[in-house]
């Protein structure tokens, strides 16, 4: 392929001579898609491409941690449920930095991003007095000869620290991991699931900054119709330096170009087509609010009118999303520090989530219409402590 051609397909056509062997000529040119560009995988990667720069993600995981750390846990012991007890200070005052709902915050955020989240004991004197958050990407599980976890490395500030599981009365490491079909040790966080889309959704923001910062820049191609002749070297470099400092650019955008000497402006327009980045950019976002489990209405995400409404929406999100993710969290919390504290129990009451209210108002009619329960039976149904 000749030298001019190639410098053509690459935008430097420049010198009086490229010119003169390009005009006149019919250029086909044939290019083939290339692969796809992807993000790092990585949890650094997935955390700075999500949670930091885009805001479905960032909305979705601080939607879903605010919301679940406003479920209060009581402590149950015997089935009652008690409201002076040693593990109801410590989840009140797990540590000197932190209190209960900063700690339970950092569990469902980490659950949501790295689908790991790890609590750290601090055992004194053989009794648990405190808890704390580890960051999953600073964690590796050391396992046994049988494969299963016998400690944890902490790395930190270059030192590495062994946290060993055969501690008394507690495991030193409480590891909550959400479900993964590929691995033994570590669970798989929404974010891993949503990483195509985050990908689709991040692309169509840098080209919609990139159509931004050249706004003013025209989107079209100069004609030279002068007697079917070309510009001389002089009139070619004069128009190019015009048109990169005084049409280029943010500051000058709408200013009118004024053309002369035989050339002529054709507008070059995006299509409908084209323009179908748009509809891929919010489906890219409703599959982001699908892999959290957040309803996209809650999120003024267009397109999606799958609830009638905001508080219908809502409901989905607690009953589907929230409600499992509590529980969860506060049965591993029961079978970790169960044993430090007599077999007292961490359970969550639902009976404050006012988004809720529905569903208990529902409950305590199906519980008083049961004629064949006594008072004490309905009571326990519903969660009240025996009289």
């Amino acid at each position: 392929m000749p030298n001019w051609i190639n410098r053509l397909l690459g935008g430097r056509i420049d010198t009086p001579d490229e010119r003169k062997n390009f005009s006149g000529q019919t250029l086909m040119t044939l290019s083939a898609l290339g692969p796809a560009q992807w993000s790092g995988r990585g949890y650094a990667s997935l955390v700075n491409e999500g949670f930091m720069r885009n805001p479905v993600v960032y909305r979705c995981i601080r939607l879903i941690a605010e919301a679940a750390t406003r479920v209060p846990l009581s402590v149950v012991v015997d089935g009652q449920a008690v409201s002076e007890h040693p593990l109801t200070e410590l989840l009140a005052k797990p540590n000197g930095r932190q209190s209960g709902g900063e700690m339970l915050e950092a569990i469902y955020a980490y659950l949501q991003t790295a689908g790991n989240a790890y609590l750290q004991a601090g055992i004194v004197d053989g009794a648990v007095r405190a808890m704390f958050v580890l960051r999953p990407d600073r964690m590796r599980v050391v396992a046994g000869a049988d494969g299963w976890p016998v400690g944890y490395d902490y790395t930190a500030g270059g030192r590495t620290m062994r946290i060993g599981q055969g501690s008394e009365p507690v495991p030193g490491v409480l590891h909550v991991a959400l479900f993964h079909p590929m691995d033994d040790h570590y669970g798989m966080g929404p974010l891993q699931a949503a990483q195509t889309s985050l990908d689709i959704h991040n692309a169509s923001a840098h080209w919609n900054k990139a159509l931004l910062d050249n706004a003013a820049r025209p989107s079209g191609a100069l004609v030279y119709s002068a007697g079917g002749g070309n510009l001389s070297e002089e009139q070619f470099q004069r128009l190019k330096s015009e048109l990169e400092e005084n049409f280029s650019g943010a500051a000058n955008a709408g200013r009118p170009m004024v053309l002369e000497g035989g050339l002529d402006w054709k507008a070059i327009a995006l299509s409908p087509r084209d323009m179908d980045f748009i509809e891929a950019r919010n489906a890219a976002a409703r599959d982001i609010a699908l892999a959290f489990g957040v309803p996209p209405m809650l999120l003024g995400i267009p397109g999606d009118n799958t609830y009638a409404n905001m508080a219908e929406a809502n409901r989905a999100l607690w009953r589907q999303t929230l409600v499992p993710l509590v529980v969860r969290v506060s049965q591993e919390l029961s079978v970790w520090l169960g044993p430090a504290f007599e077999g007292a129990k961490v359970v969550p009451d639902f009976d404050a989530v006012e988004a809720l209210a529905e569903d208990r108002a529902a409950l305590w009619e199906r519980v008083g219409n049961a004629g064949f329960l006594s008072d004490e039976e309905k009571r326990e149904m519903v969660g009240l402590r025996a009289s």
